[in-house]
């Protein structure tokens, strides 16, 4: 996966927005207001992605191409790795469960209107 093929598909998702808070390079993609995914323009081989904390550890163990996010909590963020050799549909898996788990922290009206327009996008591309 390519940095167009990720930054197409974070912004495919409802109401994501593409950012640059941290400097002129660093992408930040976010759901209302909350980051699910993180990458640089210049060095574009790896994007930081939230996990859940019971699966962010068993993940690095199992893929060479999956870290601890640098500068993130390691507790929660993961470093997956675009050029590497896990398959382009396991990473947007893996953006995909980054976004929905940033929704589901959000307050009830939020998480619920997100989640259900993410559910209409998803049934929309399955037709």
């Amino acid at each position: 996966m390519d940095i167009l093929e990720l930054r197409t598909y974070c912004l495919s998702f409802p109401e994501s927005e593409e950012t640059t808070p941290f400097d002129e390079t660093t992408l930040v993609y976010k759901v209302a207001g909350k980051m699910f995914a993180m990458t640089d323009m210049i060095h574009a081989d790896h994007v930081a992605l939230k996990c859940d904390p019971s699966l962010a550890l068993d993940l690095r163990e199992k893929y060479p191409d999956i870290d601890a996010a640098y500068h993130m909590n390691k507790r929660h963020w993961n470093s997956v790795r675009l050029d590497g050799d896990l398959p382009a549909a396991f990473i947007r898996k893996m953006v995909r469960d980054s976004y929905l788990l940033v929704i589901g922290g959000m307050p009830r009206q939020p998480r619920e209107r997100l989640t259900k327009q993410f559910i209409e996008a998803e049934n929309e591309l399955n037709r």
